[in-house]
């Protein structure tokens, strides 16, 4: 039984346990067509992001921005189990994200006609099963979050992707699925081995004492379950089958969400707890960045399907945020925090465009395409910019976040000289390396003469919604690229005290 030790409104309970609450209520609507469905819940999910924005707005109505919106309910007394949750600097942006890039992916999937009601039932209860972890504040009630999105995407996957989706979708649920075994047997561990009385609760264990080998342990059960989800090499081979085969709602929600929370745990759980271990692993964590972002941009040109193809520079950019968090620097990690919220934006985008030029054409492979740009030339306008965007385009906030990690890495004080300037080298050739493959997708697609010259050639433009959509999703990527000090705000001063206890633990005891 919970037990309400707080003197206010629930809000984020409220926030939390709506999504998956409203979505199990569409089971008991009478049938009236599918029509009903979707707009309940894009209904809810808008009530949801309005919900989020409160919170945002009640964080900065504190007088002090260090101090958390908290709720803390007992719910098993035997082993100090609470439901316990909180937004701080940290989090307070990828909720934020998560309830835009949600309302949007639902606003973008065009009307299921096979089980309506249990795809937009699994689209809430993915909301809650996302947004959880960015506000949990028990490591238990983190890994119940965590694992309450695996079963929605799955479904997701199998049920209404392509061809191969169950391979996919199986290959999924092995990665993430057992990459949390080692997530589960390190809290376990954390829980139990602090020199003080065991505890689950964040804030606590912050100020935990661990011996140097167990936290060692603790830190590799950790980094290999936010590996997989982030993901990092060598566990990122399910992203790109996934995102081939998932439908493009689906992917919107895996760029944009999915990948964010595994860079996320690794700022909330490896660095804020593990401090020790964290300052060890820093240079691997550099080596491991640079050679993601090379490896991806790559890779990425020789993918023919289209989704791959930008799932591969979604691995590549998710490495900037590895090399912001291996810099130990106050701008190195909030260049990590302003990529995480640029690439949601960004990837999502993109997904959303691959996807209604699917929609139109019914082509999957690059190499089947071209001429798109004299037929449907407003998704060509937009799919070009956003293209610009993943490029690193400057007045866009790709280029702030990857600007920002770049000047955390050779201010760091950590490293000398000769490593920050191999780092930064090594960097700038995954930047060029990202016009190659986003520049031919564009060629591949819009230019030529396959499609302009076949019989029947002409298709349906984007219309009022998907025009909305983009421009609703290019107006944020603009304005932080314009002015990033909002997100800076946001992040700097959890920033600045997560640095200086992390110090005072990594060097003084």
């Amino acid at each position: 039984m919970l037990v309400f030790t707080t003197n206010y409104f629930p809000w984020l309970t409220i926030v939390v346990a709506l999504p998956i609450f409203a979505g199990s209520l569409i089971f008991f609507f009478p049938h009236r067509g599918n029509k009903v469905i979707r707009w309940y819940t894009i209904c809810i999910c808008i009530i949801e992001l309005l919900l989020t924005t409160y919170t945002f707005g009640y964080h900065f109505q504190l007088d002090e921005p260090l101090i958390q919106l908290t709720e803390d309910y007992k719910w098993i007394h035997f082993f100090d189990f609470s439901w316990r949750l909180g937004i701080d600097g940290i989090s307070i942006g990828p909720v934020l994200l998560t309830g835009f890039i949600t309302t949007l992916s639902t606003l973008a999937a065009r009307p299921v006609t096979r089980e309506s009601r249990l795809f937009h039932f699994l689209l809430l209860a993915m909301y809650s099963g996302q947004i959880g972890p960015f506000s949990s504040q028990d490591i238990l009630l983190f890994f119940i979050m965590w694992e309450l999105e695996l079963i929605p995407v799955y479904l997701l996957v199998s049920m209404w992707g392509g061809k191969k989706r169950l391979y996919s979708a199986t290959k999924f649920i092995l990665y993430t699925a057992g990459s949390s075994t080692f997530l589960l047997m390190a809290i376990l561990g954390i829980c139990l081995a602090g020199s003080n009385e065991p505890t689950l609760n964040f804030e606590t264990s912050a100020y935990q004492s661990y011996p140097v080998e167990l936290e060692i342990l603790f830190y590799i059960g950790f980094f290999i379950a936010f590996a997989v989800k982030s993901p990092i090499i060598p566990f990122h081979t399910w992203l790109p089958d996934t995102h081939g085969e998932a439908h493009y709602s689906t992917c919107m929600l895996l760029a944009g969400l999915l990948l964010k929370m595994g860079a996320y745990g690794l700022v909330r759980i490896n660095m804020e707890l593990l401090p020790r271990a964290h300052s060890i692993f820093s240079p691997c964590l550099l080596i491991v960045g640079t050679i993601q972002i090379i490896y991806a941009a790559s890779t990425s040109p020789d993918q023919r399907n289209l989704k791959k193809r930008i799932a591969y520079s979604s691995v590549s950019h998710m490495g900037f945020i590895i090399l912001g968090l291996g810099s130990i620097s106050d701008t190195g990690i909030n260049g990590s925090i302003l990529q995480i919220i640029s690439h949601g934006l960004i990837g999502a985008a993109l997904f959303f465009l691959a996807g209604t030029s699917y929609d139109r054409i019914r082509f999957v492979y690059l190499d089947e395409m071209g001429g798109m740009a004299i037929t449907i030339p407003k998704i060509f306008t937009t799919f070009s910019i956003l293209s610009m965007a993943s490029l690193a385009l400057p007045g866009m906030s790709g280029f702030v976040a990857e600007l920002i990690v770049f000047f955390g890495i050779l201010t760091s004080k950590k490293y000398l000289l000769i490593p920050k300037i191999l780092i930064t080298f090594g960097m700038g050739i995954g930047i060029i390396l990202t016009p190659i493959y986003s520049l031919s997708m564009l060629r591949q697609m819009f230019y030529g003469y396959k499609l302009s010259n076949a019989e029947n050639s002409y298709f349906f433009d984007s219309g009022p919604r998907e025009l909305f959509l983009s421009i609703s999703i290019l107006l944020p990527i603009i304005s932080i690229g314009i002015y990033p000090d909002f997100v800076f705000s946001l992040s700097v001063d959890k920033v600045e005290t997560l640095l200086s206890n992390f110090f005072i633990h990594s060097f003084c005891e």
